[in-house]
């Protein structure tokens, strides 16, 4: 009796490799979308920046945006920010006129785009990785 054995494991290696980054690819989009649904909204600018973009070499999904001002929505300004400016301080609007501020509240929307959605992205890679 001969036995032959086949090795078939660079292509299953390929083919996990897909799947992983199909995952993350959807993870990421869903994950997009709860931050845009949960970031607060004045001119738009905030919400339209957000993106994500899915690194092969890590295997990981990034949510974020490049806008300036994004960390200070996210984490919050002054007082409200640990380690913040603890004093008053003014500032002139678009319009000219003048405000005191003492800072201003954290708005999170990225933290919270993933931290409470972490079963919905287990779901999406389990499918992904049993081929449904």
């Amino acid at each position: 009796m001969k036995i032959t054995l086949e090795d078939h494991s660079a292509e299953v290696y390929k083919e996990l490799e897909a799947a992983c980054q199909r995952a993350l690819e959807k993870c990421g989009l869903v994950g997009e979308g709860h931050a845009k649904k949960l970031c607060p909204v004045d001119t738009g600018n905030l919400r339209n920046s957000i993106t994500h973009m899915v690194n092969d070499g890590e295997k990981v999904a990034y949510i974020g945006t490049n806008s300036e001002y994004a960390v200070y929505v996210e984490c919050g300004t002054g007082v409200y920010y640990p380690g913040g400016r603890q004093t008053p301080w003014t500032y002139q609007d678009e319009n000219g006129d003048w405000h005191l501020t003492h800072g201003q509240r954290a708005k999170p929307y990225i933290k919270p785009a993933v931290a409470d959605h972490v079963d919905q992205y287990k779901k999406i890679i389990e499918s992904e990785l049993k081929g449904k």
